[in-house]
């Protein structure tokens, strides 16, 4: 493996304690039993680890295009198992089953589309992984959607931003 792919797929897989440990300690409010919430815009609110996870959905994509499919899957699995080992015990399933689910289903996506154009896979599986990730972590740690809309807007954020760059980034080669 390339030292790219072991540099990102590090990345990638630090997202995870990151994120479950903002959404346990920062945020403009926190609740009771629940997230602390930052507002992602929108007059949305969402759990503070959000927009880790959605530079964690532009992460899996950037371990697949340095190291490939195979490195991609290595990298969810490391990311799991992070997730496990560093997710306070009240969230470990959700943490790891949303992780898990979402990166699955973000790499289903990036995958066909990619050949056709980098930025627009980036930013499709990243919607449909956010989307994932939103309601299974919601839902399994909290009992509750209340939050789903802020908590993919959050996550949206980080994958607009990293489908711009490489928009950016593809136009500038070709020239």
């Amino acid at each position: 493996m390339q030292l790219k792919t072991i540099l990102l797929t590090a990345a990638f897989a630090a997202t995870i304690p990151a994120a479950n440990w903002m959404i346990g300690n920062v945020g403009t409010e926190c609740i009771p039993k629940g997230p602390c919430l930052l507002p992602v815009g929108f007059g949305l609110h969402a759990p503070s680890g959000v927009l880790l996870v959605g530079l964690a959905l532009v992460l899996r994509d950037m371990v697949h295009e340095a190291g490939g499919a195979k490195a991609a899957i290595v990298a969810i699995g490391l990311g799991g198992f992070v997730a496990w080992l560093f997710a306070p015990p009240a969230l470990v399933l959700a943490s790891v089953l949303a992780f898990v689910l979402a990166e699955l289903a973000d790499l289903a996506v990036y995958a066909p589309l990619r050949a056709k154009r980098l930025s627009l896979a980036v930013l499709v599986s990243g919607v449909v992984g956010a989307a994932v990730d939103s309601a299974v972590f919601l839902w399994v740690a909290f009992g509750s959607l209340d939050f789903i809309a802020g908590q993919i807007v959050g996550k949206l954020w980080m994958t607009l931003l990293a489908a711009v760059v490489l928009a950016l980034s593809q136009k500038r080669a070709a020239v």
